[in-house]
Formats: structure tokens, sequence, C-alpha cells
């Protein structure tokens, strides 16, 4: 049986199927080694607190109606919560959760860990209508067959969620920056190598009255779940915005936000907006690096803002405080986030360094291509990389 098993797990046209059809494959095959009536296989959920059924064999219904059980409850959630296998030999109300498996008759149920590099995947169990007893060694082979779903369930997720991550990232991204008159934009966004698509973004968008609100955030995280929480941040951040005009005010309500409802959440924000007819932006920073700004005739330098506390874990008891910075006629801003600068072979501070050396006032487009060139170059940024640059027209006939 060992051999068989062995055979059944290694076949190499399983390697060809997408996880629907390797589960109901590999789930029809158990049902005929282990000589049971049903298998099934639940996944864990995102959150990690339930068990979702997702394939059954001999107890279709489990996916039919959706079969949820909660880690640590009844059979399958012990399973999951132990991570070693369970043996039951009495299916009744009293040892399992699920009355679809007793009112099917069963009399014996086995069920074993997926586990995937050390992280549960979920839950594989058979059952018997008969009673039987599972030796050892079956309990053993079942396992090995819950380790292969378990691998094939990891990288399913993970190309998935990479997938969704990097579609919801394009979606959110402005796809054309506004303009208003006098006023020029550029930008960049480079998903970084190690981290995958994540939690940075950049938005700009009008406001009442001409103004332009101009966003630079960075959640804390990667993935995903990191970039889910980006959108609901920047939603979030956009009506607060039509309903107030600082900026810090604005972070204010966005802290409140995300520290009762993002639970284990940590964000860094800037938020500025341009007021054009005043020639200069109000800024606020939450935890974020200060922009670098070029004036003409001057050295760039970074804005004097003060940094006030991360979004998340109501941090900001003391309330935030915006800034204003004057922008006149051929002035640059620069917005960016920490996966420009940060590397970590090279000491931040000579990063920052290296940043305001390469802003000088130029169109937009010409400094996002200085800085990336002096930045990030020839060699992959690991993480993240958003850029935004702002300029204020020169006047006719400026340099």
């Amino acid at each position: 049986m060992r051999l068989r098993v062995l055979e059944a797990i290694t076949d190499s046209a399983l390697r060809e199927l997408d996880l629907d059809k390797l589960l109901e494959v590999m789930l029809w095959r158990v049902r005929d080694l282990f000589a049971v009536d049903t298998a099934t296989v639940l996944l864990v959920d995102a959150a990690g607190g339930q068990l979702v059924a997702k394939a059954a064999s001999g107890l279709e219904e489990e996916v039919f109606q959706g079969v949820r059980v909660p880690v640590g409850t009844g059979f399958a959630g012990r399973v999951a919560q132990t991570r070693e296998p369970v043996l039951i030999e009495h299916v009744d109300e009293s040892t399992v959760v699920n009355p679809l498996l007793w009112e099917r008759g069963l009399r014996v149920l086995l069920g074993v860990p997926m586990l995937a590099q050390g992280d549960l995947a979920g839950v594989l169990h058979v059952g018997s209508t008969e009673p039987r007893r599972f030796t050892d060694a079956e309990v053993d082979l079942l396992q090995l067959v819950a380790d292969r779903l378990a691998m094939a369930a990891h990288v399913h997720r993970s190309r998935s969620e990479r997938a969704a991550a990097a579609m919801l990232q394009d979606s959110l991204l402005p796809g054309v920056l506004p303009t208003a008159d006098g006023w020029e934009m550029a930008a960049r966004y480079v998903p970084g190598t190690d981290s995958g698509v994540g939690g940075d973004w950049y938005d700009v968008f009008h406001l009442p009255d001409g103004r332009i609100g101009l966003v630079m955030g960075d959640v804390v995280g990667k993935g995903l779940p990191a970039a889910v929480v980006m959108g609901r941040l920047r939603s979030a951040l956009r009506a607060y915005a039509l309903e107030f005009d600082d900026p810090a005010e604005v972070l204010g309500r966005l802290d409140r936000k995300a520290s009762h409802f993002e639970t284990n959440t940590m964000a860094t924000v800037a938020y500025a907006v341009i007021d054009p007819a005043a020639h200069g932006m109000d800024l606020a920073l939450a935890g974020h690096l200060p922009p670098v700004l070029a004036l003409p005739g001057r050295e760039a330098v970074f804005a004097d803002a003060p940094v006030g506390p991360p979004l998340g874990y109501d941090l900001a008891v003391t309330g935030r405080v915006s800034a204003h910075v004057d922008l006149p006629p051929g002035a640059l801003a620069v917005l960016y986030t920490d996966g420009l600068v940060e590397r970590h072979e090279t000491d931040l501070d000579s990063r920052l360094e290296q940043l305001r050396l390469s802003v000088s006032p130029a169109a937009p487009e010409t400094a996002c291509v200085r800085i990336m060139a002096s930045l990030v170059g020839d060699q992959p940024a690991t993480d993240d990389v958003a850029l935004v640059v702002l300029r204020h027209s020169p006047g006719p006939g400026a340099d």
C-alpha cells in the first residue's frame, strides 16, 4: 500500500492540474487506496480562524453547502488546532460539529493536518460507514497525502494572492495624473522583488475650489492583506479629504478609522493639499519621510514639517499638526515611500542625502528619471518604490 500511495502523490501528471482538479483526483484515489467511503479537504480561510470545505469525494454536500468549522471546535477543528492526527470511533453531535457526517452514517473518522512550510493549510479527513481500525502505517500514509495537498494549496494561494494584489494595486493607482494650470506632475511605482506587491500607494485627486490632494502611503506588511488594507485607507482618506481642508485633520480621522477597524495594522502616510492660487501646499506627515523640496537657485532640502506617529494603534494621542510649504514658480516637491531609500546594506542617512542631491528644479518627468537612476539604477529594489514629483511651472521666459 505504501508504494501505491507514493506513486499516487508523485504522479507527474498531477503537476499539470489546477488545484480544484488536483483535489478531485487525489480524493478519489484516497478513497480507493484507503478503502473508505468519504474523503474531504477543508482549507483554512484567510483570517486563519475557520476551515472551509473545499473538495470532497463521497460527501460532496460539504462543499455544496459551504461547510465551515471554527479552528479548535469539533473534529476537524481539533485536528487544525493540535496539528496532530485525530481518530474518532464514535461519530455524533458530541464529537463533530457538522451534522452531515453523522447523518451519512459514518462510524469512524480519521483526520490529519495539512501543513506546508510549517503553516497550517487545512485538514484532510476520511470516513467509513463500517467499523474499522486505522493502523499507524495508514495514519502516516494519509499524512503524506495531506502534506502533498498542503503544498499544492500553498502554491495556489500564493500565486492567487500575488495576482489579486497586483490587480488591486493597478486598479487603485491613478491612471492619469490630474492637471492644473501652471502645475505639472509625474509618478513612478515599482513593486519590490522580495515583498511582491504590497501596501505602498500614491494618489492624486482634484478637490473643491481648484485644490489638489496628493497622498503617499505605505502599509506595513506585504501581499494581498497589505494591499487590501491599503485600498480601504485610500478610499477613506479620499472621503475625509472632501470633508476637511486641513491635512492634519484628515490624517487624524484616518488614524481613528485605522486604529478601530484595521486591527494590528500600521501605516505611514504623507498627505499634502496643493493650493495653486496660494503658490504652496499644506502638509501633514504620519510617520512618513518628509518630501524633498528644490527651489530655483538653491540646494534641495527636506521639507520642514513635523513627523507625527504612524497610523494605527491610537499612537497620535496628542493630535496631528500640519505645516505650510511655499512653492514659488519653478519649485519642485518630491514625495516617496521608504522603498526608494532603504537598503539593507546601506545607511539610511546616506541614502537620504543621495536622494537630496539627485533633486533639482526640472520638468517632473526628467526629475523622476534622474531620481530613479540615482537611487535604483541597475539593481532591483527589494521593497516597493512609489514616487511622485510635483512642479510649479516657471513663468513665461524662465529657464
